[in-house]
């Protein structure tokens, strides 16, 4: 994004460049849509009992926006959203959720 101020007379054009950027951090807030893993396996309902007991729920943790079978990160966990997986063999994974990591002005 570009932003352009008017000169006074006399003056010359400045142009600001902008570059945003956001860091999801530990991704406690995403909210997006991936419902697999870094792996590829799809995850499991945050409600289902099978093929693992979730230990977070919607109920017990109604504001960690487990809705459906989406990538969360309801403990805080240092490595980033993840989820149970529809593997019997894998209780949970992360998931590959991209992160992006400053944000800079440049003046022109």
């Amino acid at each position: 994004m570009e932003l352009w101020l008017l000169p006074s007379p006399g003056k010359k054009i400045t142009t600001l460049s902008f570059q945003f950027s956001f860091n999801l951090g530990k991704g406690v807030d995403y909210r997006g849509t991936e419902a697999k893993t870094q792996k590829g396996v799809p995850c499991q309902n945050w409600v289902d009992n099978a093929p693992h007991k979730p230990n977070y729920t919607p109920e017990k943790y109604p504001n960690a926006g487990l809705e459906k079978n989406y990538c969360r990160n309801p403990d805080n966990d240092e490595k980033g959203p993840w989820c149970y997986t529809t593997d019997p063999a894998t209780r949970f994974d992360y998931c590959n959720i991209p992160e992006f990591a400053s944000a800079k002005v440049n003046k022109t």
